[in-house]
């Protein structure tokens, strides 16, 4: 049975000033039968793109990102976040989180990103794409082809789109949020 995610994301999400809380069922509790349709519809945005490697953020994109490693059996890496520097063996980027106000690093292990890889980011969210473009950046550092974004939800209103695309990466989300003006929310 099909799960009608962006009906779920209206009916459940909750909106508390300019954030759009989906932590009761996408990235804090996880409902299987929503991450398992995001599995399998992202999967269907990833294919004919022969994708080598799945790659995302902790903590909230390893679910939808290991869901559709499921589907595809295309091995999921997720970069590990981190306050501060370290000598680690890594490709990393410093990253701001505007809703968490705090600076963290992000960081993928150099054994993980062969040169040549052919990799597709999947997150759970986007909206201003700062932790996107880090990860994307590591993907071209590390010699590897960033195949694609693909997002379970995008704020089209923040700037993560166009952030993303500046860069000439394909961008593409299951859900598009297009506005959450009182309390609200507008699907694009």
């Amino acid at each position: 049975m099909a799960v009608d995610i962006p009906a779920i994301v209206v009916a459940q999400a909750r909106v508390e000033g300019n954030l759009v809380k989906v932590d009761d069922f996408l990235n804090h509790r996880v409902d299987p039968a929503i991450m398992r349709q995001a599995g399998i519809q992202i999967a269907a945005l990833l294919e004919g793109e022969s994708v080598d490697l799945i790659l995302t953020a902790e903590a909230s994109g390893i679910p939808p990102a290991l869901a559709t490693s499921f589907v595809t059996d295309i091995p999921c890496v997720y970069a590990k976040k981190y306050i501060g520097t370290a000598q680690r063996h890594s490709f990393g980027r410093e990253v701001v989180s505007p809703t968490k106000g705090v600076e963290y690093r992000v960081e993928v292990g150099r054994r993980q990103l062969r040169p040549g890889l052919r990799v597709a980011v999947v997150d759970d969210f986007l909206s201003g794409g700062r932790t996107a473009e880090a990860l994307g950046e590591i993907v071209e550092e590390a010699g590897c082809e960033l195949v694609k974004f693909v997002f379970v939800i995008e704020k089209t209103f923040t700037g993560g789109r166009e952030r993303l695309e500046a860069r000439s990466w394909d961008v593409d989300a299951l859900v598009k949020i297009a506005d959450i003006s009182n309390g609200v929310i507008t699907l694009a």
